[in-house]
């Protein structure tokens, strides 16, 4: 459980050179059919998941009677300590699951921001909207700065989130000076220090990267949020979304105020807030982990391309099968989401197969329990340094997990391979889409 999986020690052995491979061999190998969007099959899937989240409301409210009444006579509780056991469990065991079929919402709606499910535009934002707004998420402003990450995935200058911090962000000396002391004495934490900042990031990282851009981009100003319609994130002509989803928040947390004051606050807790903030906790630990590894690169401008970040993520198995279901292939499926974010998630699993045999070596898998992961790159994935056209992640100790390939990028270059010509192929693409 707390070791590194085979494919991670695979990466780690193997110095890095960045893949030459075009986005036309890419393409050439997923079927056609599998760009196709079914409206029934996706309708299924958004019901599927409304069911789900009914189910276990009707669970929980169904514990105390269940209690009461021994399980409808079949197993009587003759004891105190018994029902408060019992009661203590059956709320974890609605927890747990209430707090996927939230992130389930979450994973549905990211597709929907899309436009992966339905051909009609308005609908994918109807829905979309509907569902984000129920767990306080702002669907429109979400899907600017998301979709804008897609087109910038890995770059240094222009990703969206989990960019990551600089030498100078920490005020550590240049590299060539620094010393033992100096990392010790900026960047060493105790575990439990460790544990409470990663708790932090858990709970409130999603809210700290909307309201205060927090791991966001540093081409926006201080202030930059995902609320203010002026905000540098987004366009004049995207503001109107903006208010909207504003105003579904605003809706949305007054009918959470009038149920407090009609069943209680200990109700919202138990039913709404305590399954919300696992679904955060779903949410930021997914998305950090299909970004933020010690063996994945960054970009800076004279090298990045397209085809390299969409294949500078990470494909997990997260939550094994759980995951699949209610996190609708965002972690199994990942790298291929990001060379198609146009087709739907119950079509990624073949296009993973599809793209495996092209990408071969850069293809990131990785079946480290995902919690071991997420601890790893939380306190492996540090800062970067500030030269250097590739970059990896270096440690509390100033140590890269691993290299570039000694003369990778010069043989390339020789080779005439360009990287503008893949982003020109990428906008041509998106124009025909």
């Amino acid at each position: 459980m707390f070791a590194n999986s085979p494919e991670y020690e695979a990466r780690l052995a193997r110095p890095f050179a960045p893949p030459t491979i075009t986005l036309k061999q890419i393409h050439d190998a997923v079927p056609k059919r599998l760009l196709r969007k079914d409206p029934l099959r996706s309708s299924c899937y958004v019901l599927r998941d409304v069911f789900f989240c009914t189910v276990f409301f009707a669970f929980a409210g169904s514990i105390e009677a269940l209690l009461q009444s021994g399980f409808c006579g079949y197993f009587p509780l003759t004891s105190t300590w018994q029902i408060v056991l019992l009661r203590a469990l059956m709320w974890m065991t609605y927890w747990w699951w209430q707090g996927l079929a939230f992130a389930s919402f979450f994973c549905i709606a990211h597709e929907l921001g899309h436009g992966t499910l339905y051909e009609r535009r308005w609908l994918n934002d109807v829905l979309g909207f509907i569902l984000d707004t129920f767990i306080l998420t702002p669907f429109f402003a979400w899907k600017v700065s998301h979709n804008a990450h897609h087109k910038a995935v890995a770059s240094m200058e222009r990703d969206e989130n989990y960019v990551p911090h600089l030498r100078s962000d920490y005020k550590l000396p240049p590299q060539e000076r620094a010393t033992t002391v100096d990392y010790a004495e900026v960047l060493e934490e105790t575990p439990i220090l460790v544990l409470t900042r990663m708790l932090v990031m858990q709970i409130f990282g999603w809210w700290y990267y909307l309201g205060w851009n927090a791991l966001g981009s540093k081409m926006y100003p201080p202030g930059t949020n995902h609320f203010s319609p002026y905000s540098a994130l987004f366009k004049p002509e995207q503001r109107r979304g903006i208010i909207i989803s504003d105003i579904g928040i605003a809706v949305m947390l007054s009918i959470l105020v009038y149920a407090g004051r009609l069943y209680g606050w200990k109700a919202i807790l138990g039913y709404y807030f305590i399954p919300y903030v696992l679904c955060n906790h779903w949410v930021v630990m997914a998305t950090f982990l299909h970004h933020s590894d010690p063996t994945i690169p960054h970009y800076r401008k004279e090298e990045w391309s397209f085809l390299r970040g969409a294949a500078a993520t990470v494909d997990r198995p997260l939550l094994g099968w759980v995951g699949r279901f209610f996190l609708h292939n965002v972690s199994h499926d990942h790298v291929a989401h990001h060379f198609f974010s146009f087709i739907p998630f119950y079509n990624q699993p073949e296009v993973t197969k599809a793209i495996q045999t092209v990408l071969k070596e850069h293809y990131n898998y990785d079946s480290t329990n995902e919690f071991y992961a997420l601890y790893r790159s939380f306190t492996e994935c540090v800062f970067v340094e500030e030269e250097g056209s590739i970059v990896f992640y270096k440690n509390r100790h100033g140590q890269a997990a691993r290299e570039v390939a000694e003369g990778a990028v010069q043989e390339i270059k020789e080779s005439g391979w360009n990287p503008d010509d893949q982003d020109r192929m990428k906008d041509e693409e998106d124009l025909e889409h």
